[in-house]
């Protein structure tokens, strides 16, 4: 017998906050955490913009200052968020048998920035004298293998690495581990960091990036007529689920119930997004016919929604094919108008953004809708946060190569 799963607790590192409440207080009121970048010299690009995650001191999670110069940031931003997570969700881990809890934690590129650093080290002083933190510093997996070591969780443990859907695979995936009895308790998500000059210039290049270097803060404008790319951003998004036995047992507080999933791929382009939009709409259903939902209890669909001119336009399409006559009555918004695009991270940070929309009654604006795009006429909540009950959310998720995720939470009861 499948088991029900609920969400107990949340962990934020964002460029509009490092904790869940910070965060969830710009998401209301619509604070934009795009600036100028910081952290190399963009002057040579044609974007020089970004939501860069601001003092941020990893140390304060638990990172000795040794361990710091070992770890990549996407590692430390994981790390943290998940310490938040545990500590949220009131979790005694010396009380539990941590066999059984596990962590998979998806990212869509690991540390570019670490192989930068190691490539001019390379290129001036030769092999010889590579770190030999070079590949563990690297690669996705590590985010999830050192929350489990610092933790102690011994149950399954995974990482997914899908690009801009990676956190809600993740997510997803994890539902399914406990699902199906073999974990009691996950801790999952997205985490990323990989504002480096080969990443922003790789991405200029694919003219994916906002341009409007004079105004950072109106540059992500999913939905809107004026849109032209979107921001690159940072952080980590991460939510311990639990069995609701394992739940109840402990008397843990219940934000919200996890209750479907959908993946699919669209199986056209290496970038861009099969433009009859039945990919995406048929992971919606597959996670509407998961949870055993109609369209018509959906209240609210946190979307994709990156401000780029392909992905709006045929997200709106997918949503109208999921939806049907529903799409015209349901509230949709894009969190990445005031977080940015934070890539493999932005479904661990939009599912959290869910779980909040659920438990205040509260739906976050799409920030930066001035002018209609007679391409995406649906309601994206235009600028101003909306005062409504939520009984039910979808996140959607869509990344390079053709992936489409969907995740299905709603009000426990």
């Amino acid at each position: 017998m499948k088991k029900r799963v609920v969400v107990t607790g949340l962990g934020i590192i964002s460029p509009v906050g490092n904790d869940v409440s910070s965060f969830w207080d710009s998401l209301k009121n619509g604070k934009s955490g795009t600036g100028p970048i910081t952290s190399f010299d963009a002057a040579a690009f044609d974007s020089r913009i970004a939501a860069e995650v601001k003092n941020f001191d990893p140390t304060h999670y638990g990172i000795s200052l040794k361990d710091v110069k070992r770890t990549a940031k996407f590692v430390q931003f994981a790390v943290a968020a998940a310490k938040q997570a545990i500590e949220s969700s009131g979790l005694v881990l010396s009380k539990e048998d941590t066999t059984r809890i596990g962590v998979i934690i998806g990212s869509g590129i690991g540390s570019l920035h670490t192989i930068e650093e190691e490539h001019k080290v390379y290129l001036s002083k030769g092999p010889s004298r590579l770190s030999p933190f070079l590949i563990p510093m690297l690669i996705v997996n590590e985010a999830s293998g050192l929350v489990a070591i610092i933790h102690g969780l011994k149950g399954p443990n995974s990482c997914v690495a899908t690009a801009c859907a990676s956190g809600s695979h993740a997510i997803g995936e994890a539902y399914r581990t406990i699902l199906y009895g073999d974990s009691d308790v996950m801790i999952t998500g997205g985490t990323e960091s990989c504002i480096v000059p080969t990443a922003v210039g790789g991405f200029c290049a694919l003219r994916a990036l906002s341009t409007r270097n004079d105004d950072p803060k109106g540059a992500s404008r999913p939905f809107d007529l004026e849109r032209d790319g979107f921001v690159m951003a940072e952080g980590s998004g991460l939510v311990v689920l639990e069995s609701l036995e394992h739940a109840q047992k402990r008397g843990a507080n219940i934000l919200a119930e996890i209750v479907g999933f959908g993946m699919t791929c669209d199986a056209y382009h290496i970038t861009a997004p099969d433009p009859d939009g039945q990919g995406a709409a048929s992971a919606m259903s597959a996670a509407l016919k998961d949870a055993q939902m109609k369209p018509e209890e959906i209240d609210y669909i946190n979307a994709h929604g990156t401000s780029t001119k392909l992905n709006d336009k045929i997200e709106t399409l997918s949503m109208k094919k999921a939806f049907g006559e529903h799409s015209k009555k349901v509230m949709v918004s894009s969190t990445k108008s005031v977080t940015g695009h934070l890539l493999g991270a932005a479904g661990g940070v939009e599912f959290v953004a869910c779980c909040l929309a659920i438990k205040d009654g509260v739906v976050p604006p799409t920030i930066n809708y001035e002018h209609p795009d007679p391409d995406c006429d649906l309601d994206y909540v235009p600028n101003t946060a909306r005062k409504v009950n939520v009984d039910a959310c979808m996140s959607n998720s869509l990344g390079f190569g053709g992936h489409n995720a969907s995740l299905v939470v709603k009000k426990f009861k």
